[in-house]
């Protein structure tokens, strides 16, 4: 599958994603063993103190861990696992995560994902780091 196709391919499942749309996710980057997904920062994602509510981040985190051990093992993958690390509060315009495979067997792959902020003068600052295993899952 060429890179344009295979592009597409991420777009449908995340479009698939009703949770996804919701928030707004953008699937920005998506190639085999390395994925980008951006989510813009709106009111309503925001706890008490106007930070971005953490269970975004994490969501932020676990779906593109997921997407990343997919471009790996295929479209039926399931997080078997993740752990996240919030380093600070998250505020400014959009999150950010990347996340890339550290590696990949037949049936599990374990990625990492780093999730930053870019603030109201487009500096991007890290909030939040994790790792998790990716499995495949029959139908």
């Amino acid at each position: 599958m060429d890179d344009k196709n295979f592009f597409e391919t991420g777009i449908q499942a995340l479009e698939a994603q009703s949770f996804s749309q919701l928030i707004g996710a953008k699937l920005i980057q998506f190639k085999p063993g390395e994925v980008i997904l951006e989510i813009p920062i709106k009111d309503n994602l925001l706890q008490q103190h106007k930070f971005v509510h953490g269970g975004v981040v994490s969501y932020a985190a676990d779906n593109t861990l997921t997407f990343v051990g997919g471009s790996v093992l295929g479209s039926e993958v399931l997080t078997s696992e993740f752990k996240i690390n919030y380093v600070r509060p998250a505020a400014g315009e959009k999150i950010i995560a990347r996340a890339n495979v550290v590696y990949s067997g037949a049936r599990q792959a374990v990625c990492r994902c780093d999730v930053f902020f870019q603030d109201f003068e487009g500096k991007e600052k890290l909030c939040a780091t994790s790792q998790g295993t990716i499995v495949t899952v029959t139908p």
